[in-house]
């Protein structure tokens, strides 16, 4: 994986989880994998991100592990050092895309306008996050903007349900989702039951 557009290649659903206590993210981490779904973009929002971040890298080195919600060149270069394969923004600042470039990782930067999904394309960056996806204007948005932005993929983010989900992977320019559903609950069994779902999606 070297690319932005191998990240969307991976599964139909990433899902997009929050770890209040590391000790749960190796029991997720594994639950997805169980249910089929070989990564992951645990988001930089707790205190308890980055050590999570290191143990699923050490402990299920079969997963792809993320980073998300990287809003700081210091937390580009913090997930990087903690293991994490990818990163993944919700805007794109310059000082966060350069920090991002830096760590020579792959990565999704965000993008909610037609402006800002051009900058990042004469950056050479044509894989992104489409994020806030339902507050941007969902399925219909990323319908309009196919016809002028023909070579940019996106990853749209928030708001989207397992009821929506199937709209947005009908889209040509969409390479997967993001989803917060399928570790709302953070029983293991639970989490491979719903990641089975999504991975058929």
């Amino acid at each position: 994986m070297t690319t932005g557009q191998d990240l969307l290649e991976l599964s139909p659903v990433m899902p997009v989880v929050v770890i209040d206590d590391a000790d749960d993210a190796v029991p997720t981490a594994r639950a997805l994998l169980a249910g089929g779904i070989g990564v992951i973009e645990l988001t930089l929002r707790t205190p308890a991100a980055l050590s999570a971040i290191e143990r699923v890298a050490a402990e299920v080195p079969d997963i792809v592990i993320g980073a998300g919600t990287v809003v700081s060149p210091d937390q580009a270069k913090q997930a990087a050092d903690a293991g994490a394969k990818f990163l993944v923004t919700p805007g794109c600042t310059d000082a966060v895309v350069d920090a991002c470039f830096e760590t020579g990782l792959p990565f999704l930067p965000g993008a909610s306008t037609v402006s800002e999904a051009m900058r990042l394309a004469e950056r050479g960056l044509t894989a992104l996050k489409f994020f806030p996806a339902e507050a941007s204007g969902g399925v219909a948005y990323l319908k309009s903007i196919a016809g002028p932005l023909p070579s940019l993929r996106f990853c749209p983010t928030g708001g989207i349900t397992v009821a929506s989900a199937p709209s947005y992977l009908a889209l040509p320019n969409v390479g997967c989702i993001g989803g917060s559903w399928l570790t709302a609950s953070l029983d293991p069994a639970t989490i491979e039951k719903l990641a089975a779902e999504a991975a058929g999606l």
